[in-house]
């Protein structure tokens, strides 16, 4: 297994987690320097908060353990392509690589919207889709069944 599989399969714990909490099934980590320095779900349901997405709760957690809002030299692993608001927030954070499982064909993606982003800002992020995109697609495909 390789470094990328590794941390996504720990968000995809994360991901099980919020399904079994009846939540989206999104999980995030944020590694730097090799290790994880925080794990988060999706906690929209239970925290009635419609910004408690993974990344935005992975985020804050890694920015309270670094003590800084800046998370230069940090990737975020995520289980689905980020929305705009949690791509705009690894933005903020200086995040370095987001690497994520499931495109997320109803949002149209955020790779585009990521380039036009960064011509506006002072900071750098790389994008990287599709790392174990079939066991991040199944969670979400299976989750929703049982909802249907």
């Amino acid at each position: 297994m390789n470094i990328n599989d590794k941390f996504m399969t720990e968000a995809l714990c994360q991901a099980k987690i919020s399904a079994e909490q009846d939540e989206v099934p999104i999980g995030a980590v944020i590694v730097k320097d090799g290790s994880i320095i925080a794990y988060a779900h999706n906690t929209r349901n239970a925290s009635k908060n419609a910004v408690e997405h993974a990344e935005i709760v992975a985020i804050e957690r890694a920015c309270k353990e670094l003590k800084d809002w800046r998370l230069t030299g940090c990737d975020l692993y995520v289980t689905l392509e980020p929305c705009v608001m949690c791509l705009g927030a690894c933005y903020n954070a200086r995040i370095s690589n987001v690497y994520f499982g499931a495109y997320d064909l109803s949002g149209k993606g955020c790779v585009q919207l990521s380039e036009m982003i960064g011509r506006t800002l002072n900071h750098e992020l790389t994008l990287h889709g599709g790392v174990l995109e079939e066991e991040c697609s199944e969670i979400l495909t299976e989750y929703f069944r049982k909802k249907r």
